[in-house]
């Protein structure tokens, strides 16, 4: 079973720049992809940007592409989500999520993913 702790949210100016942190521990698969998914209030869980952890392979929903880069660290065992100017609209709860023994950096849905983290809370205000 895979651990994933998120951490780095927090409360920026639209513009600004945040990191999220995704520490991924236990006993890890062979292969798998890591990904970033939000939450905003009354809207569903929605797929931001996926990593392959063994081809280092990247994909990225519209709404971020060009802001958002997602980065792996293979001594530290993270992943993070670097977001640069970020907008009112990005406003959400961070989710990190694991999908284990696939190579498949385009799953883009929910109920693709085996393990969750328990989420940080990003706010961006206008």
């Amino acid at each position: 079973q895979v651990q994933l702790v998120e951490s780095g949210g927090g409360l920026v100016q639209a513009g600004d720049s945040l990191r999220l942190s995704c520490a991924v521990s236990g006993r890890t698969p062979s292969t798998y992809v890591m990904a970033w998914f939000r939450q905003a209030p009354g809207k569903e869980r929605e797929f931001v940007a996926s990593l392959q952890w063994t081809t280092g392979n990247r994909y990225y929903a519209d709404s971020v592409k060009g802001r958002f880069t997602i980065v792996r660290d293979r001594a530290k065992n993270t992943v993070d989500l670097q977001m640069n100017s970020l907008k009112p609209e990005d406003t959400a709860i961070y989710y990190c999520a694991a999908k284990y023994g696939s190579t498949n950096v385009y799953a883009r849905a929910v109920r693709e993913y085996n393990s969750w983290g328990q989420g940080t809370q990003v706010t961006v205000s206008s």
